[in-house]
């Protein structure tokens, strides 16, 4: 966004900004849109899907493996619009949200881990696939991520460092949402450690590249 587009849209009181907000919508709606499809389309071509999946549906781990990026999704996608917005911060709710998603996943963890016996904990955390599981996140989450920073191109975020590790939060939940579909690690103590890192790699790499990319 320009800097004369944002003076007119301030200068345009409460019935330009209720547009606005509409159209911010609606762009956060193709951005994830695209994202899901660009991920859904390299986890395809790269890794395939589970032919189990009708089956893993029906167990309620699944489901449980897939709420913190659920959550996680839900949480940074609200803050990404608002730190989409010119001098805006991400708020309390949303913050708090992203806190309480990874505290919630790090207890089921712990419980996991404490209910175990002392010789499978090591296997628990580390499962079969540690080496790869964060970077194959991280490279499902492309797709999304470049959708995001499109979405942000096109309003006026001010914090930009914020605003690039926010689209990379979006970003790494849909990468591990589309991952699901893949992984077979069903225990809670390996999403608490690899699937986090999977996460924040994205929202870092946003976070380095918003100053540069994101400036207007």
């Amino acid at each position: 966004m320009k800097t004369m587009e944002l003076v007119d849209m301030l200068a345009a009181g409460t019935d330009g900004m209720a547009g606005r907000h509409a159209a911010t919508g609606a762009r956060m709606e193709m951005a994830l849109a695209s994202g899901m499809v660009g991920s859904a389309l390299l986890l395809a071509v790269i890794y395939g899907v589970r032919s189990d999946m009708p089956q893993l549906l029906q167990q309620p781990l699944f489901w449980l493996k897939v709420s913190f990026p659920l959550a996680v999704l839900l949480a940074a996608q609200t803050g990404a619009a608002r730190l989409a917005r010119p001098g805006a911060r991400i708020g309390t709710r949303p913050a708090a949200a992203l806190l309480l998603s990874l505290l919630a996943l790090w207890l089921a963890g712990a419980v996991w881990l404490a209910l175990a016996p002392p010789s499978q904990r090591l296997q628990l955390l580390l499962g079969s696939t540690w080496e790869v599981c964060s970077g194959n996140i991280a490279l499902l989450s492309l797709p999304t991520l470049a959708a995001m920073f499109w979405f942000m191109r096109g309003l006026a975020p001010t914090r930009l460092a914020e605003a690039g590790a926010m689209a990379g939060l979006v970003a790494g939940a849909q990468g591990v949402l589309v991952y699901s579909l893949y992984c077979a690690e069903m225990a809670p103590p390996f999403w608490g450690v690899w699937y986090v890192l999977g996460v924040l790699a994205p929202a870092l790499v946003g976070a380095l590249c918003a100053p540069v990319l994101l400036r207007w």
